[in-house]
């Protein structure tokens, strides 16, 4: 149903949608046959997976809405249902204008054909006229900066190029509604500059833009409201920081769940380690475990830029020594060392009765990222290490807001004047 006299342009009431995943493994026409049969006949093993449940919002006209969630949190598949491309199985959704869809690339296109005449196909599709297409065809192909290949097969294209040509089609198609999946994952700089320079023209003529991404800097800069999916439902609506924000911290918290987890396995992995070498040649100190600990004394692995960490270094002194030295590197998993601090440098005396030691540092302004910590200890020479663990723990960073948009290692405190 379609309407002009409303202040929504998309209102959704309690929609979901579910699909049938088959365990069974089909390679031939007659085992897809076997396999519809059996699922008519509900023998089938498999599981409902449901995309949706029960999801309701609306979409005010002339918003910037944006929609993020992890993958498999529903946010295609909320898409393609607000384009028309699968119906919901419960729920009621009203569209007042005419919606131009960007769901994915290749989707209206084909390979076989050239840059031009998937112009004429795509817009098509999309409900222009022939007269219409010929009018806009410079445009397109100018914002599509593919002038020079323009008469090449798309199947020569690069997904960069097929994504700005797909784009370009889609703002031209004048429509009231432009719906976008993760558009600005793929391309240059440049061309998401220009996106979002269409994106705020839409917006100035009151038209709406929903918005699928994983850039969370682009929704709480761009997008006046925001939604969050997490396994097909909704965790919140609203102000596009607060989304924004609260997406960083569910990322963390799961982020953290799996580095646990991995952790734990590791650790069986390393007590079998441990009793094969019980027989070799007892260290004369070692390291026994790191932690990361944020301000409240929790250990976590997961820290957001510019919060307080502490570094518990366990260690071990199996024989008598004068002097104990402790050290730590932190690196970027992509290359390129952070720091690295030792107790010699700074001329900490450790008491050889101890046991941890703990670096503080009270802002950390690392950007986001994963970085790796290499720990040490030796004696009176800084080469002659009783025990060295390369990427013994990884440290993992979160930014928020503008931070997260910034670029190198470092948020380090600036102005303009």
């Amino acid at each position: 149903m379609k309407e002009n006299n409303n202040e929504n342009a998309i209102e959704v009431k309690n929609i979901s949608k579910k699909f049938f995943i088959p365990h069974e493994k089909v390679n031939t026409l007659k085992g897809a046959f076997v396999n519809f049969v059996k699922n008519i006949l509900h023998r089938n093993q498999g599981e409902i997976f449901n995309a949706l449940e029960g999801v309701s919002f609306e979409v005010k006209k002339g918003e910037f809405f944006g929609i993020i969630g992890r993958n498999g949190s529903g946010k295609s598949t909320l898409l393609k249902i607000l384009a028309g491309i699968y119906n919901p199985d419960g729920g009621k959704i009203k569209i007042h204008g005419r919606i131009s869809p960007f769901l994915e690339l290749g989707i209206g296109f084909n390979p076989e054909l050239s840059g031009r005449d998937n112009i004429y196909l795509n817009a098509t599709v999309l409900g222009l006229t022939e007269k219409e297409i010929d009018q806009k065809f410079d445009s397109i192909v100018a914002f599509s900066e593919l002038e020079r290949f323009i008469d090449q097969k798309l199947k020569n294209y690069s997904s960069g190029m097929s994504v700005r040509l797909a784009f370009s089609v889609a703002i031209h198609a004048n429509r009231d509604i432009l719906l976008m999946d993760e558009v600005l994952a793929v391309g240059d700089s440049n061309f998401q500059s220009k996106c979002l320079s269409e994106f705020n023209r839409y917006k100035d003529e009151g038209k709406t833009v929903i918005l699928v991404t994983h850039d969370i800097g682009t929704i709480q800069k761009y997008c006046d409201r925001a939604m969050l999916l997490r396994n097909g439902k909704i965790e919140i609506i609203g102000n596009s920081e607060e989304v924004g924000n609260k997406y960083i911290y569910q990322n963390m918290s799961d982020e953290e769940k799996r580095i646990f987890d991995e952790e734990n396995r590791l650790e069986k992995i390393k007590g079998n380690e441990i009793i094969k070498e019980q027989s070799k040649e007892e260290k004369i100190a070692e390291i026994t475990n790191v932690e990361f600990l944020d301000k409240d004394g929790k250990e976590k692995n997961v820290f957001e830029t510019g919060e307080s960490i502490d570094i518990k270094i366990d260690f071990k002194i199996n024989k008598p020594v004068d002097v104990i030295n402790i050290g730590i590197g932190l690196h970027s998993v992509t290359g390129g060392q952070i720091f690295g601090y030792n107790t010699q440098m700074d001329k900490i005396i450790i008491n050889t009765n101890q046991t941890n030691l703990v670096l503080h540092f009270n802002i950390l302004p690392l950007l986001k990222g994963d970085y790796s910590l290499n720990v040490a200890c030796w004696g009176n020479v800084e080469q002659n290490h009783y025990d060295f663990k390369p990427n013994y723990k990884i440290l993992k960073i979160f930014s928020g807001g503008v931070k997260n948009n910034y670029r190198g290692f470092f948020d380090i405190e600036h102005k303009w004047y």
